[in-house]
């Protein structure tokens, strides 16, 4: 399995912008998928982002449609979660994941690897 650390979240106000780290290590990261998601209190995991080995293509999920990106760089291991327009009920822990294989992948079942998350408190 893949290791992951996550970094970059804190508190922020509304409408103000954030960028989330995972860095991977143990296994060659382009041989793997990368993906955030999030869980906030007395909430189910929610997927937020998903992108392939290659960086080719990206998915997100419905909150965050227009407002986030993901990207990749796979010579640093890393895989970045860029939130802008960030609005109070983006506040959760947010969670980096790895999934074997290409495809980027939008469900929480299809991810072996997962971060310990970091928070991220959006204030009104």
């Amino acid at each position: 399995q893949v290791q992951l650390v996550e970094s970059g979240g804190g508190l922020v106000q509304a409408g103000d912008s954030l960028r989330l780290s995972c860095a991977a290590s143990g296994r060659t990261f382009s041989n793997y998928a990368m993906g955030w998601f999030r869980q906030a209190p007395g909430k189910e995991r929610e997927f937020v982002a998903a992108i392939s080995w290659t960086g080719g293509n990206r998915n997100f999920g419905d909150s965050v449609k227009g407002r986030f990106t993901i990207s990749r760089g796979n010579a640093k291991n890393t895989v970045y979660l860029q939130m802008n327009s960030l609005k109070p009920e983006d506040t959760a822990v947010y969670y980096c994941a790895a999934a074997f294989g290409s495809v980027a992948a939008t469900t929480a079942r299809e991810y072996g690897s997962w971060g310990q998350g970091t928070q991220v408190t959006v204030s009104s």
